[in-house]
């Protein structure tokens, strides 16, 4: 019995273009809305997230592994394709913060200390952790730090929506499954 192999990469990078995309795309959206600083439009970026890469490993699944897989090949094709959007979405903040809006890091950093502020932190508390923010807040430390934060997130994402989309067969009847 002949088994087909299928290059996880090759099969995935549409995936991950589609998914680095489309966060590119809501990223832009809630930029020109003013809406960087919402915390309500960061847990429904979540939620559209994890529908999308369910979508995407269920396409996976259908199209490439013959309507079965397991958690271990849908969480690995999940970890692609996060990674495919880690680099895109890293691309993206770099050009961001050093073109589209090179005064963006400055907006973050006083939207930072007035959160400090508010929650009643010791001048000295804040100025120590504005330091620390100073020193991160560069385009070319925030790209590479946000693959690793992606990269993190998409684990995660990837071990819960893999629960959904795998789907094994009976190895008894079906030639298909390993």
């Amino acid at each position: 019995m002949e088994e087909n192999k299928v290059n996880v990469w090759k099969a995935n990078l549409t995936n991950g273009l589609i998914f680095g995309l489309i966060g590119i795309v809501y990223s832009i959206v809630i930029y020109f809305l003013d809406l960087s600083f919402n915390k309500a439009q960061g847990y429904i970026f979540i939620l559209l997230e994890a529908v999308i890469l369910f979508f995407l490993l269920k396409s996976y699944r259908d199209n490439y592994m013959n309507h079965y897989i397991t958690f271990g090949q849908s969480f690995g094709a999940g970890i692609i394709i996060c990674l495919y959007y880690s680099v895109i979405i890293a691309v993206f903040t770099y050009i961001l913060y050093t073109v589209i809006d090179s005064g963006l890091v400055a907006k973050q950093l006083a939207f930072t200390e007035e959160l400090m502020q508010k929650k009643g932190l010791p001048q000295a508390s804040i100025d120590a952790g504005m330091s620390v923010q100073e020193k991160l807040m560069k385009p070319a430390i925030m790209a590479p730090l946000s693959i690793f934060g992606n990269m993190l997130w998409g684990a995660i994402l990837s071990l819960l929506v893999s629960i959904f989309v795998r789907r094994e067969g009976n190895p008894l009847t079906d030639g298909s499954v390993n």
